[in-house]
Protein backbone atom coordinates (compact mmCIF):
# COMPACT_ATOMS: atom_id res chain seq x y z
CA UNK A 1 0.00 0.00 0.00
CA UNK A 2 0.75 3.55 -0.17
CA UNK A 3 1.02 5.78 1.80
CA UNK A 4 -0.42 8.83 -0.39
CA UNK A 5 -3.50 8.56 -2.66
CA UNK A 6 -4.45 10.05 -5.74
CA UNK A 7 -7.99 12.11 -5.38
CA UNK A 8 -7.93 14.57 -8.24
CA UNK A 9 -6.42 16.01 -11.18
CA UNK A 10 -6.41 19.54 -11.94
CA UNK A 11 -7.51 20.69 -15.43
CA UNK A 12 -6.81 23.98 -17.45
CA UNK A 13 -8.10 27.13 -15.79
CA UNK A 14 -11.74 28.11 -16.27
CA UNK A 15 -11.95 32.04 -16.43
CA UNK A 16 -9.43 34.77 -15.74
CA UNK A 17 -10.01 34.76 -11.88
CA UNK A 18 -7.50 32.19 -11.31
CA UNK A 19 -10.32 29.18 -10.88
CA UNK A 20 -9.32 25.92 -12.13
CA UNK A 21 -11.08 23.00 -13.60
CA UNK A 22 -11.43 19.76 -11.27
CA UNK A 23 -11.88 16.19 -11.73
CA UNK A 24 -12.07 14.30 -8.63
CA UNK A 25 -11.71 10.86 -8.13
CA UNK A 26 -13.32 10.19 -5.39
CA UNK A 27 -17.09 9.65 -4.34
CA UNK A 28 -16.91 12.65 -2.25
CA UNK A 29 -15.60 15.96 -4.18
CA UNK A 30 -16.57 18.45 -1.15
CA UNK A 31 -13.49 16.12 0.62
CA UNK A 32 -11.63 17.67 -0.91
CA UNK A 33 -11.39 21.41 0.78
CA UNK A 34 -10.67 18.99 3.83
CA UNK A 35 -7.91 17.54 2.95
CA UNK A 36 -4.24 18.34 2.83
CA UNK A 37 -3.30 18.41 -0.43
CA UNK A 38 -0.13 17.70 -2.45
CA UNK A 39 1.64 17.14 -5.81
CA UNK A 40 3.07 13.88 -6.69
CA UNK A 41 6.44 14.79 -5.19
CA UNK A 42 4.84 16.02 -2.29
CA UNK A 43 6.67 18.74 -1.35
CA UNK A 44 3.66 21.38 -3.05
CA UNK A 45 1.02 21.71 -1.10
CA UNK A 46 -2.83 22.57 -2.17
CA UNK A 47 -5.70 23.84 -0.27
CA UNK A 48 -9.24 23.87 -2.37
CA UNK A 49 -10.98 27.27 -1.28
CA UNK A 50 -13.98 26.78 -3.19
CA UNK A 51 -15.59 23.65 -5.02
CA UNK A 52 -18.96 24.16 -7.61
CA UNK A 53 -20.34 21.45 -9.93
CA UNK A 54 -19.73 22.01 -13.91
CA UNK A 55 -21.15 20.06 -16.43
CA UNK A 56 -18.58 17.27 -16.35
CA UNK A 57 -16.18 18.28 -13.95
CA UNK A 58 -16.05 21.01 -11.04
CA UNK A 59 -14.74 24.58 -10.71
CA UNK A 60 -12.19 25.04 -8.27
CA UNK A 61 -10.37 27.80 -6.53
CA UNK A 62 -6.98 26.90 -5.11
CA UNK A 63 -5.66 29.13 -1.87
CA UNK A 64 -2.20 31.36 -3.72
CA UNK A 65 -3.79 31.08 -7.70
CA UNK A 66 -4.85 34.80 -8.48
CA UNK A 67 -5.53 34.62 -11.79
CA UNK A 68 -5.31 32.97 -15.16
CA UNK A 69 -1.56 32.57 -15.71
CA UNK A 70 -0.82 31.06 -12.17
CA UNK A 71 -3.69 28.41 -12.82
CA UNK A 72 -2.27 27.13 -16.11
CA UNK A 73 0.83 26.37 -14.71
CA UNK A 74 -1.15 23.86 -13.06
CA UNK A 75 -2.94 21.93 -15.40
CA UNK A 76 -2.74 18.36 -15.45
CA UNK A 77 -1.61 18.77 -11.31
CA UNK A 78 -2.11 15.18 -10.04
CA UNK A 79 -3.68 15.90 -6.04
CA UNK A 80 -2.91 13.56 -3.21
CA UNK A 81 -3.70 13.13 -0.41
CA UNK A 82 -2.29 10.77 2.85
CA UNK A 83 -3.39 8.08 3.09
CA UNK A 84 -4.24 7.73 6.65
CA UNK A 85 -6.78 11.16 5.94
CA UNK A 86 -9.01 8.99 4.21
CA UNK A 87 -12.03 6.68 5.39
CA UNK A 88 -12.21 2.61 5.68
CA UNK A 89 -13.59 0.96 2.57
CA UNK A 90 -17.25 1.32 3.35
CA UNK A 91 -17.61 -2.64 2.72
CA UNK A 92 -15.42 -5.60 1.73
CA UNK A 93 -16.42 -4.78 -2.11
CA UNK A 94 -14.84 -0.86 -1.99
CA UNK A 95 -11.02 -0.73 -2.95
CA UNK A 96 -8.52 2.13 -3.72
CA UNK A 97 -7.27 1.65 -6.62
CA UNK A 98 -3.55 2.18 -5.11
CA UNK A 99 -4.25 -0.86 -3.57
CA UNK A 100 -4.57 -3.03 -5.55
CA UNK A 101 -1.55 -1.71 -7.55
CA UNK A 102 1.24 -4.29 -7.81
CA UNK A 103 -0.58 -7.32 -6.46
CA UNK A 104 -0.38 -11.26 -7.54
CA UNK A 105 -2.75 -12.13 -9.99
CA UNK A 106 -4.07 -15.93 -9.69
CA UNK A 107 -6.22 -17.79 -11.26
CA UNK A 108 -9.20 -20.35 -8.61
CA UNK A 109 -6.35 -22.92 -8.33
CA UNK A 110 -3.63 -20.14 -6.84
CA UNK A 111 -1.44 -20.33 -10.27
CA UNK A 112 0.32 -16.90 -10.23
CA UNK A 113 -0.55 -15.19 -13.54
CA UNK A 114 0.61 -11.81 -13.15
CA UNK A 115 0.61 -8.48 -10.99
CA UNK A 116 -1.70 -5.92 -10.89
CA UNK A 117 -0.59 -2.66 -13.34
CA UNK A 118 -3.26 -0.83 -12.83
CA UNK A 119 -7.34 -0.08 -13.50
CA UNK A 120 -8.68 2.17 -15.77
CA UNK A 121 -12.06 3.30 -16.42
CA UNK A 122 -13.07 4.27 -19.76
CA UNK A 123 -16.62 5.18 -19.25
CA UNK A 124 -18.15 1.61 -18.99
CA UNK A 125 -17.15 0.51 -15.45
CA UNK A 126 -13.45 -0.04 -14.45
CA UNK A 127 -10.75 -2.63 -16.20
CA UNK A 128 -8.41 -4.60 -14.44
CA UNK A 129 -5.20 -4.21 -16.25
CA UNK A 130 -2.38 -7.02 -15.22
CA UNK A 131 1.45 -7.71 -16.65
CA UNK A 132 1.66 -11.31 -17.47
CA UNK A 133 4.30 -13.46 -15.87
CA UNK A 134 7.42 -14.02 -18.87
CA UNK A 135 6.17 -10.46 -19.81
CA UNK A 136 4.24 -9.39 -23.38
CA UNK A 137 0.97 -7.59 -23.89
CA UNK A 138 -0.52 -6.82 -20.71
CA UNK A 139 -4.01 -8.06 -20.62
CA UNK A 140 -7.25 -6.39 -19.56
CA UNK A 141 -10.48 -7.56 -17.27
CA UNK A 142 -13.63 -6.42 -16.44
CA UNK A 143 -13.37 -5.83 -12.73
CA UNK A 144 -16.37 -7.87 -11.91
CA UNK A 145 -17.31 -9.77 -9.51
CA UNK A 146 -17.50 -12.86 -12.49
CA UNK A 147 -13.80 -12.04 -14.08
CA UNK A 148 -12.10 -11.07 -10.62
CA UNK A 149 -14.21 -12.72 -8.07
CA UNK A 150 -11.66 -11.91 -4.79
CA UNK A 151 -9.79 -9.67 -3.86
CA UNK A 152 -7.76 -10.39 -0.89
CA UNK A 153 -5.04 -7.43 0.14
CA UNK A 154 -3.88 -9.20 3.03
CA UNK A 155 -2.93 -11.58 1.34
CA UNK A 156 -1.71 -9.36 -1.99
CA UNK A 157 -3.49 -10.96 -4.07
CA UNK A 158 -6.34 -11.01 -6.84
CA UNK A 159 -7.88 -14.19 -8.28
CA UNK A 160 -9.44 -13.97 -11.90
CA UNK A 161 -10.96 -15.85 -14.23
CA UNK A 162 -9.26 -15.94 -17.47
CA UNK A 163 -11.65 -16.65 -19.57
CA UNK A 164 -14.12 -13.71 -18.88
CA UNK A 165 -12.56 -12.63 -21.92
CA UNK A 166 -9.55 -10.65 -21.35
CA UNK A 167 -8.97 -8.34 -24.04
CA UNK A 168 -4.98 -7.39 -25.54
CA UNK A 169 -5.96 -4.56 -26.68
CA UNK A 170 -3.54 -1.59 -24.94
CA UNK A 171 -5.56 1.51 -23.11
CA UNK A 172 -7.00 4.22 -25.26
CA UNK A 173 -3.89 6.28 -24.26
CA UNK A 174 -1.40 4.45 -24.39
CA UNK A 175 1.58 4.83 -26.77
CA UNK A 176 0.93 3.31 -30.17
CA UNK A 177 4.29 1.78 -31.97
Amino acid sequence: MTDRILIARIGAPHGVKGEVRLFPFGEDPDALKRYELTDESGKRRFKVMTLRAAKDHYVARIDGIPDRTAAEALTNTDLFVPRDALPPAEDEDTFYHADLMGLRVEDAAGTALGTVLALHDFGAGDVLEYTPIGGGKTLLLPFTKAAVPVVDLAGGRVVVVPDATPDETPPEDADQQ
